[in-house]
């Protein structure tokens, strides 16, 4: 979700003007962070404050800072070279400071992208001058329209007040998680929330609703559910027109964070387990032995929360952070002194020193008591194995059901059977907690927020709406009647090799981080790996050992026996920093020590990852590749050959990343077996435009001729020399990229799993021919919309 920032000299009206914003959310908000006042709490901005919030604003879908006036203007624009983390998109929006404010978060908390909240945003007075009668209110371009429409209703606006900024807010939130293209008009069309605003429609005017897509007819019915309902100005009705009275919900204030509609038996989650006595006492000449007895269990407990993070993606990377959280130094000392210095049991120092971190979290804001869940979790582990119990988890009751619970911990939600789980239902937690995160993640409908959840009885038949936010106890037949049923995220697969309408073969394969993001790529039908990337060496304080690093590479090559896996060498550096490399800070980092370049003062690390992908190709069938990144010389292509031959592997590449390796692509060629193009890295250097920058982001689009023009010399010199040449950056991922890539002479395009069968699609349709068609006419154009424009006529002619 795209996060905000307000800039204000005044932190008070910074606050009621995101309060106003947030009442019209009723569903996840996304990440408001406000940088207003100085720091000794006078009126005025802080550049620093401003840089800060961004970093705590992001959350993956770049930020949108809006500013009052004058010296907020000034600061954002210095807070954008004092942000810490590189990376991060960022929009100074020239808005209106309310309406902005307002227009920015409904429109990041109905899923719209970063430019569209921005424009949002720099659109909010439109409604207010077109109310006031001072300019036409905006007509959307009329490729907006969408013809022909599967579905086309109408319905009369019944609320005194007509379509304001409440009930324009509950349309963009009714439409938050819908598969589907809408259009909302009187006489003129509207989709963001100041474009429904401006429409000036009042009680009487008939709206026009018209969609397309797979939730076309979801869409529709929840507008007209929302007009006919007065959009819940009208008394005995909740928000989407259903009747209200007689009716036994839970709460006003619920969350929805994972989108269903479900009908199922309630059941609980078990109790927590007891707080241990604290009272008793170690005696002193047994205290040693008590603090060894607590750190194994600590270690052990880590252990078991990774041995489940072989889960995909983001469920995988939080149970890796919460086991670190388990044997966490700090925290461990902590429990350690209790036990030595006071005699508590182990399980008792545990339990508090755990508590003081969780409360001191807790107490940090919102976000971060979101986190306490964890901390609790590993408590509860360590405590049950110390007093030798059974590990807290989900019941399997042997049927389906609706879970209860306080709070899931992300070792409970990542084990949840989604056959039997039909939604989750919690107590505490938020938009980002973690049981929303995973929920939405496993497809499972989830509602937050919800006080005395755990109170209902087991068996207690229960409707769940991950929308609204409903949790309905004994729902009647109609209501159950209208529930659908839940539709797990599902991955298309590619379902054979990927080529051309005429035979030409493209290997489509998929780019993987860990062994936990196997399963994607095996569900999605790659045809194997094209980047295998080294995170495994990431966080670390020390280098993994060569044991370590077989047995990651085994746990990637085990399960693509008789396939490819390039295996990419270490690529620290720039935006990847190891701590164990000792690196001195660099100006300026992404032209620094990286890639290959680790080898010339680090041999030893290259040695021993070559051995460790040479040991555990051997035991296992995938056919291993491997390459070296950030290459610019051939006298680096000769060392890194050399290297690899020498540990014994038999298909040896680059990658090419530079300009300089780009212009050699002959030379290298000669050394090696093939070469993999970085299309992300080989555009930031080509254009000098550093890829993490949000302002150069047009200099890094992969459409560029110029970038195009380098991917041609590179396949030029790949076929005089009859060696592959694949491509690994996000330019495989594009549909129609793809094909000019192919065309180009590209012999196989690497990508994230879930683009694979829409590129086997693209490819399928056309002949190697029209790809070399379009490959020359990207290739001769002279921007980037040229570009596509000129493949985009090209292939529906």
């Amino acid at each position: 979700m795209v996060g905000i920032v307000v800039v204000s000299h005044s932190p008070d009206l910074a606050r009621a003007a995101v309060n106003l914003a947030l009442q019209m959310v009723h569903g996840p908000a996304p990440r408001i962070e406000i940088a207003a006042g100085t720091s000794d709490d006078r009126l005025g901005t802080d550049a620093a404050r401003v840089a800060e919030a961004i970093v705590a604003a992001e959350d993956g879908g770049g930020v949108v800072v809006i500013m009052d006036l004058g010296s907020a203007v000034l600061s954002a624009e210095l807070a954008l070279e004092l942000v810490p983390e590189p990376g991060i998109q960022t929009r100074l929006v020239p808005a209106a400071f309310v309406e902005g404010i307002f227009a920015s978060v409904i429109s990041a908390a109905g899923g719209a992208e970063l430019d569209a909240v921005a424009r949002d945003a720099e659109q909010a007075l439109q409604a207010k001058a077109a109310q006031l009668g001072q300019t036409q209110p905006p007509i959307e371009a009329a490729d907006s329209i969408i013809a022909p429409a599967a579905i086309v209703a109408k319905a009369t606006i019944v609320n005194p007040d007509g379509i304001h900024a409440r009930p324009a807010a509950l349309i963009v939130e009714a439409l938050a998680f819908v598969d589907a293209r809408v259009m909302v008009a009187t006489d003129r069309s509207a989709r963001s929330p100041t474009a429904l605003m401006s429409l000036g429609a009042q009680a009487g005017d008939v709206l026009r609703v018209e969609a397309d897509g797979a939730d076309a007819a979801v869409a529709v019915d929840r507008i007209l559910a929302l007009v006919r309902n007065g959009f819940s100005e009208l008394a005995g009705r909740d928000r989407l027109g259903r009747e209200t009275v007689g009716h036994d919900r839970l709460s006003p204030h619920p969350i929805g964070v994972s989108p269903g509609r479900v009908v199922g038996p309630a059941l609980r989650m078990p109790d927590p387990i007891t707080e241990p006595d604290p009272t008793i006492r170690v005696p002193e000449a047994e205290r040693p032995a008590a603090i060894k007895r607590l750190a194994n269990v600590a270690t052990d407990t880590a252990e078991q929360l990774r041995s489940r993070s072989t889960a995909a993606g983001t469920v995988g990377q939080l149970l890796e952070a919460t086991a670190a959280m388990a044997t966490d130094p700090d925290l461990i000392a902590d429990a350690s002194l209790r036990i030595r210095d006071r005699g508590l049991t182990p399980e008792r120092a545990a339990w508090e020193a755990i508590g003081s971190v969780a409360d001191t979290i807790g107490a940090a804001g919102p976000r971060q008591a979101e986190r306490v869940s964890d901390l609790y979790d590993i408590r509860n582990r360590m405590v049950s194995s110390l007093t030798g119990r059974a590990a807290p988890g989900v019941p399997d009751p042997g049927h389906p059901f609706v879970l209860l619970a306080v709070d899931l911990a992300p070792a409970d939600t990542a084990g949840l059977d989604t056959a039997r789980c039909l939604a989750i239902v919690t107590e505490e937690g938020g938009a980002t907690s973690h049981t929303a995160i995973i929920a939405r993640s496993l497809g499972i409908p989830a509602v937050v927020g919800v006080p005395s959840a755990t109170a209902i009885p087991d068996g207690t038949l229960l409707l769940v709406d991950g929308i609204t936010g409903e949790v309905i106890k004994e729902p009647t037949v109609d209501q159950q009647a209208a529930t659908a049923p839940v539709l797990r995220p599902h991955r298309e697969k590619l379902m054979s090799p990927g080529s051309t309408a005429d035979g030409h073969r493209v290997a489509l394969l998929a780019n993987i981080g860990s062994a936990r993001d196997i399963a994607s790529a095996l569900e999605c039908g790659a045809e194997g790996v094209g980047l295998y990337r080294e995170l495994y060496f990431l966080g670390r304080t020390e280098a993994p050992s060569v044991g370590e690093q077989v047995n990651a590479c085994r746990a990637v090559f085990s399960r693509f026996a008789g396939r490819r896996v390039v295996v990419r060498t270490l690529d620290a550096g720039s935006d990847k920093p190891m701590p164990f490399l000792g690196y001195v800070e660099e100006p300026n980092p992404a032209l620094g020590v990286r890639g290959f370049r680790t080898a010339a003062s680090h041999p030893e690390l290259l040695h021993d990852q070559l051995m460790a992908i040479k040991v555990a190709a051997e035991a296992e069938t995938a056919e291993v590749w491997v390459m070296a990144p950030m290459i610019t010389t051939v006298d680096e292509v000769r060392s890194f050959a050399q290297g690899a031959d020498d540990a014994g592997l038999p298909i040896i590449g680059v990658m090419i990343e530079t300009p300089a390796a780009a212009l050699q692509a002959e030379l290298i060629l000669a050394e090696v077996d093939f070469v993999s193009i970085g299309t992300n890295d080989l555009a930031q250097y080509t254009f000098a435009a550093d890829r993490h920058s949000a302002s150069l982001a047009s200099l890094n689009d992969p459409w560029q001729p110029a970038l195009l023009r380098m991917v041609e010399m590179v396949t030029g010199a790949a076929a005089d020399s009859g060696k592959p040449v694949g491509v690994c950056g996000e330019a495989a991922a594009d549909p129609q990229l793809a094909l000019v890539l192919a065309g180009l002479g590209v012999s196989s395009l690497s990508m994230a799993p879930g683009a694979l069968a829409e590129i086997s699609r693209s490819l399928a349709a056309v002949t190697l021919d029209v790809c070399r068609r379009a490959a020359r006419a990207a290739c001769d154009s002279d921007s980037p919309s040229s570009a596509r424009e000129a493949v985009r006529a090209l292939l529906t002619t």
